[in-house]
């Protein structure tokens, strides 16, 4: 960079610099929001490269910056993240110069024709949305095998611990490395099972699977209505929270979100540093741990150790009745065709995709570029009614629920009467995306390959605040987080 400010800047302070370290220097105005974009589009252009992780930056960003700059001189600042730059995820609506296709070439001329809740909420907060991350395509339902990270419009999103040696997880895989790369000081995510939680884990990140209610889904490309959840991802937890905080709200039209009691709740409220001290905590490894590789067993088991010696209670080996059921993705497969006829019958006529057989019918038109996992998943999709009249679909849900809450997180927290239930990495987030309930991964160190590994905080339905008063202590015990490196060119 020319500007020497701008270069020492870039090169001694940005590398995971925290939205509370940002505010400080807009308010000393060492800084102003658009030089601190231009910081990240200038990373972007240099780090991307090497991971692929960013779809699309927004070309207003650097005027929106200056807008907020002039905002802040003459009235203050909005929030916690006025003037700070955000990204977000391919299949969240942004009504600007951006697209929103879920990875998909079928959309990649789709601009939304309204902003999404979460865009809403974004801007309303004073943000800068800086761009689009590239994810897993259709949030990984199209078919089985495909490669975590993979989309026909964005290519292949890599791993900036290990490019060429560790999975990026998925689905929200851009997310993931982008945050973790420092391209920006956050990111929003979107899960149905484990697409915060998996990348998050894999990147040594901080994400927040909220309470299926706490942030509306109104404008993000759906799978599932009774499991998609937006939710945030950063490198510390009180980054992940602001985050949150911005995030959460109650929208008419959304109606789950009317269920929410926390809709005016100021999260970083529960970042308490004794936030473990007298919490009943209990580690669900049975049917869990054994899908982790034997490194990354013993980076949990050591985390456990820790929090045996917090101030906590800890329960070892809870019992989890429904640990080992017979899971399916049925409730996924008749919802998707329901929920994506409807969001896609509400883009504009300009894009000619307008039902799920539609997009089933283009990617056959260019089968190499648009089918290299197949779409056996959306063909199984389209062969039900979509109307979700079906008994299947019923009895497939009734199950998911009382399986995934009576048998599975509601019973632990009740036998043993626990605020808090861990699990190994992100294993048992699809018990917790069933029942629609909160999560939160949080990094524990790394393999000797150099591999990221988490844990989880899981309860009950709207317990992000114990949550987050858990994570928050747990982390400032550990501080398990370090920077991928990247070779200087």
């Amino acid at each position: 960079m020319e500007n020497p400010k701008l270069r020492r800047l870039g090169e001694e302070w940005l590398e995971e610099v925290t939205i509370r370290q940002i505010q400080e220097k807009f308010a000393s105005e060492e800084l102003t929001s658009q030089e601190l974009v231009l910081l990240y589009l200038y990373r972007i252009a240099s780090i991307d490269p090497k991971i692929n992780s960013v779809l699309e930056v927004n070309p207003d960003a650097l005027q929106i910056a200056a807008a907020l700059d002039a905002e802040r001189r003459r009235t203050g600042p909005r929030s916690s993240l006025h003037g700070v730059p955000i990204l977000i995820k391919d299949n969240i609506d942004t009504h600007d110069k951006m697209h929103t296709s879920a990875g998909s070439l079928a959309l990649k001329k789709s601009i939304a024709p309204r902003d999404s809740f979460v865009a809403e909420q974004l801007r309303k907060a004073g943000a800068v949305i800086l761009g689009k991350t590239n994810m897993t395509e259709w949030a990984n339902f199209i078919a089985i095998g495909m490669k975590n990270g993979y989309s026909s419009r964005g290519g292949q999103v890599l791993n900036p611990y290990g490019p060429d040696k560790f999975d990026v997880g998925g689905s929200s895989s851009g997310s993931g490395a982008a945050i973790a790369a420092n391209l920006a000081v956050a990111a929003v995510g979107t899960e149905t099972s484990g697409s915060i939680l998996n990348p998050s884990c894999q990147n040594s990140l901080v994400g927040i699977k909220p309470t299926v209610g706490l942030i509306s889904r109104r404008g993000v490309i759906p799978i599932a209505h009774t499991h998609d959840t937006a939710g945030p991802m950063a490198r510390t937890v009180e980054d992940a929270v602001i985050l949150l905080t911005a995030l959460c709200g109650v929208d008419e039209e959304d109606p789950i979100t009317l269920t929410n009691p926390l809709a005016d709740r100021d999260f970083t409220t529960h970042l308490k540093k004794d936030g473990l001290a007298g919490k009943r905590i209990g580690i669900a490894l049975d049917g869990f741990i054994q899908f982790l590789n034997k490194e990354k067993q013993e980076v949990v088991l050591r985390a456990i150790e820790v929090l045996k010696n917090s101030g906590s209670v800890v329960m070892e080996e809870i019992e989890i009745p429904s640990a080992k059921e017979d899971w399916k993705y049925d409730v996924l497969t008749y919802e998707f065709k329901a929920d994506l006829n409807s969001y896609l019958s509400q883009l504009p006529p300009t894009v000619p995709i307008r039902s799920l057989a539609d997009l089933i019918e283009f990617n056959l038109q260019d089968e190499e570029k648009m089918l290299k996992y197949g779409q056996s998943v959306l063909l199984e999709s389209e062969a039900t009614s979509g109307s979700l009249r079906e008994k299947e679909y019923i009895e497939a849900l009734e199950f998911e629920r009382y399986h995934a809450t009576k048998q599975g997180i509601d019973y632990a927290l009740e036998k043993n009467q626990l605020d808090v239930i861990v699990f190994p990495g992100e294993e048992g987030s699809h018990i917790s995306a069933k029942a629609g309930y909160p999560s939160i991964a949080v990094p524990i160190g790394y393999t000797s390959l150099g591999e990221p590994v988490g844990i989880t905080f899981a309860g009950t339905a709207y317990s992000e605040p114990v949550l987050i008063e858990v994570a928050y202590a747990f982390e400032q015990l550990t501080k398990s987080r370090k920077p991928p490196i990247f070779e200087k060119e």
